[in-house]
């Protein structure tokens, strides 16, 4: 899925990149540990950037989480997605993160 998403990523003129998110959590004995978190996709076109996810499946929770802690971790003002194979009507979370359907993105150009 991820080639899928990165080929019509590239077919749509953006520039593709593989982010990196590092956060300084503290362990369960309250040291302080440095963690890094990837973000699948980073997208520039012009001034414009997305930050995406692909996720196949979403079953639980905690799945979702483990997907979109990269993108908590972004502190500035562009789109984050996550694109998955579940059969999901688009919505945006709490967090600003918008959830949509691999149809639903393959199929419409604007879905960004």
């Amino acid at each position: 899925m991820e080639n899928l998403i990165y080929n019509e990523l590239r077919l749509r003129g953006m520039s593709v990149d593989v982010g990196v998110v590092v956060k300084h959590e503290k362990d369960a004995n309250g040291v302080s540990v440095r963690k890094q978190y990837e973000v699948d996709f980073v997208c520039n076109q012009g001034s414009q950037r997305y930050y995406i996810q692909s996720a196949l499946h979403l079953p639980s929770e905690e799945k979702r989480e483990q997907e979109v802690r990269s993108l908590k971790g972004i502190n500035d003002s562009f789109k984050k997605f996550v694109i998955t194979d579940d059969l999901i009507s688009r919505y945006q979370d709490d967090d600003g993160i918008t959830y949509m359907n691999i149809y639903e993105f393959l199929l419409n150009e604007d879905c960004l």
